[in-house]
């Protein structure tokens, strides 16, 4: 199996705290398209497996014209596909567009609430509003898209934990099978890091977000969600597939600028919008990756997951050195109780320690 992921580079506008590769939508969107045609026409047998899973993200895929998109996906969809997923924003979600997706085979939707309280939603430049985000989850419903994901990020400005008690009970209300959660983060260069900068607003302390990452914790275990990845929780048999891929080492295709590639190498396209058009799509780059480069990059993605290291599985892939080192800095976090060890022999970074995990990666990182 693998996955397929689609780099959609507009948004309406940049949110305060983005950085992600976007520019507002302009008269390009229709060469990109093109050009990414071209793209997966040529590139798409570098896999040579079945693409099981199909993201469309960005950007703001929603942010399309509706006929654009639903070509887009059609272009794409392949049989084998047992997720396609698209992003979307709530002020974008009509009638129409809902339609257009669940009539071009898209059976799950991510959408980006954020927060359930409207200074909070404005305070980092979101163009939607509380009801709206769920009015358009309404509109999802009576489209028929039964697999719903739903984003929060918790640290906003003006945000307390009182406030973010009442984002996360009511995303619950709205019974997505799915939630993400992030906290924020001041990206650098970005307008909120601007106003941060400036004293325009104050950052959430640490503690507050420490308090509201256990309190989203403890709240969806006790509706039933599995945390099995450090932001990310899902209804039994509700994960997401194509995010899985990820960290399950599974390979994948990234299409349009900036998108990245694991194939039997790591590759990625570069984040330019005009050399992509330029060349028809045809800008890809191969990252030459050391043996501590692709070791660390293992024991990253597999430390945000529930599910952990497997050590034979480490073994196999990097050698009986990488299984020693990994055992051998395991060790006293296992005494400390940071990390576990799963019935099957895994080594996982403990529920309570996640929002602490980067410094435990630290440690295991080799140079």
């Amino acid at each position: 199996m693998a996955g397929l992921y689609v780099h959609v580079p507009f948004c309406h506008a940049k949110c305060w705290y983005c950085d992600f590769y976007s520019m507002p939508t302009n008269h390009r969107g229709e060469a990109w398209f093109k050009a990414l045609v071209n793209e997966w026409h040529h590139r798409n047998s570098e896999v040579n497996e079945p693409f099981t899973t199909l993201y469309i993200g960005g950007g703001t895929p929603s942010n399309l014209p509706i006929d654009t998109l639903a070509s887009l996906i059609n272009t794409l969809r392949k049989p084998s596909m047992e997720e396609i997923t698209v992003e979307v924003n709530p002020e974008d979600v009509t009638q129409e567009l809902a339609h257009a997706l669940t009539n071009s085979g898209v059976n799950r939707v991510s959408m980006g609430v954020q927060s359930l309280i409207d200074s909070e939603l404005e305070s980092v430049g979101r163009r939607h509003s509380a009801q709206c985000a769920i009015n358009a989850v309404n509109t999802l419903r009576k489209a028929g898209i039964t697999n719903l994901s739903l984003d929060l990020i918790y640290g906003l400005p003006e945000q307390t934990l009182d406030t973010w008690k009442k984002s996360v009970h009511g995303v619950l209300s709205l019974h997505p099978e799915h939630i993400s959660a992030y906290s924020l983060s001041y990206e650098e260069g970005t307008r909120l890091t601007t106003r941060l900068k400036t004293g325009k607003i104050k950052e959430t302390p640490q503690e507050v977000c420490s308090e509201m990452y256990h309190y989203l914790c403890s709240a969806l275990k006790n509706a039933g969600y599995n945390h099995y990845e450090i932001a990310n929780f899902a209804l039994p048999g509700k994960q997401s597939r194509h995010n899985s891929n990820y960290w399950n080492l599974t390979p994948y295709l990234g299409l349009g600028p900036a998108a990245h590639s694991f194939t039997d190498q790591r590759k990625f396209n570069p984040p330019s919008l005009k050399d992509y058009i330029a060349n028809n799509g045809l800008i890809v780059k191969t990252e030459q990756e050391t043996y501590a480069e692709k070791l660390n990059d293992y024991i990253m993605v597999r430390l945000r997951t529930s599910q952990g290291i497997n050590p034979h599985q480490a073994a196999s892939l990097f050698g009986s050195e990488a299984a020693s080192h990994i055992h051998n800095t395991a060790t006293p976090y296992l005494a400390s109780g940071a990390m576990q060890q799963t019935p099957d022999g895994n080594l996982r970074i403990a529920e309570h320690a996640w929002l602490v995990s980067d410094g435990i990666m630290c440690d295991f990182m080799i140079v």
